[in-house]
């Protein structure tokens, strides 16, 4: 899209030189044909190293943009961007090509497969799976009924997939109005599953904004969990049933987190920790402990000070 489109859809100004834009991207990953947009004074360092060409921006923080990027200014930049958004959103399911499947691979039933995906030896699909196009399946693995594989999503060897995950799904992200309507962000990243990586029934893991989700090799998940848009989970990792991660958090090599545990975005739980069942992530966490409860503290203290709160109650039981 040409720049002096954007800005017309955004309701902006703008006199310079008019050339196209191919999509949005971070600060750090993005190039000459990348827009990127910068609202937080905490990115200073990552604004200054952004190899972008165009910027969704205040006017407080113009001042302090590399000389060769343009500016859009505007009042709230996160909610152009989701504006925007709308407009660089790509269709996640095209079936006018052929894909590329293995002859000995096992396609069941009423199976939909996109444009130039590839599905290599070895692979079971089921019936009632759709795949959206670019897809790759490696080899051996196993998508069983009523899955649904977004676009661009990546799959490695020995995954297992079991009946109703949905991989590659938008996250849930909105920006909003002065008037507190919610404007929704379309999601236009993919989702990668190293090898021997399995996934519960009805389990869903969301599309990056821009970049990945990635769940690396090893991992295993539970039924009806949740991975939120640009979720990193290290090697070997354990989700239990109806657990979730919010967006953008990063859980390191081994991480276990318990039945209904969850943890806030943009988190990082270090490596061989352990949420117990229930317990609520909402900051940072040291590898190699294991935690409870909510607020989060170690295990072992939530349990002393959940006797401590029965003992109370007891003594002061009224007759």
């Amino acid at each position: 899209m040409k720049i002096s489109k954007i800005a017309e859809i955004l309701e902006l100004e703008y006199s310079g030189n008019d050339f196209e834009m191919e999509s949005f991207s971070t600060l750090l990953d993005a190039s000459e044909k990348n827009i990127v947009f910068f609202d937080d004074a905490k990115l200073i360092q990552d604004l200054k190293k952004t190899k972008a060409r165009v910027i969704l921006t205040t006017k407080e923080f113009v001042d302090f943009l590399p000389n060769n990027i343009i500016s859009l200014v505007c009042d709230n930049p996160h909610l152009s961007f989701a504006i925007l958004s709308k407009y660089f959103a790509k269709n996640s399911f095209d079936f006018t090509s052929q894909a590329n499947i293995n002859r000995d691979a096992h396609i069941g039933a009423n199976v939909q497969i996109g444009s130039n995906s590839k599905i290599e030896a070895g692979v079971v699909i089921y019936p009632n799976v759709t795949i959206g196009q670019n897809v790759n399946i490696g080899e051996n693995s196993v998508v069983y009924p009523n899955s649904v594989i977004y676009a661009n999503t990546i799959i490695g060897k020995n995954c297992i997939l079991q009946a109703g995950v949905i991989l590659g799904s938008d996250g849930f992200g909105y920006a909003h109005t002065k008037k507190g309507e919610h404007i929704k962000i379309y999601h236009n990243g993919n989702v990668i599953l190293e090898n021997d990586v399995e996934i519960g029934a009805n389990s869903t893991v969301d599309r990056a904004v821009f970049g990945t989700t990635v769940i690396k090799k090893g991992t295993k998940i539970d039924n009806l969990v949740q991975i939120g848009h640009n979720c990193e989970l290290g090697e070997y990792c354990i989700m239990v049933s109806q657990s979730g991660l919010a967006g953008s958090t990063k859980l390191g090599r081994n991480v276990i987190m318990g039945g209904q545990s969850a943890a806030a975005g943009h988190l990082k739980i270090g490596d061989f920790a352990v949420i117990a069942a229930r317990g609520g992530v909402t900051k940072t966490l040291e590898g190699g402990k294991t935690y409870g409860g909510f607020p989060l503290m170690l295990q072992k203290e939530w349990l002393k000070q959940q006797v401590k709160i029965t003992k109370f109650f007891k003594n002061n039981k009224r007759i």
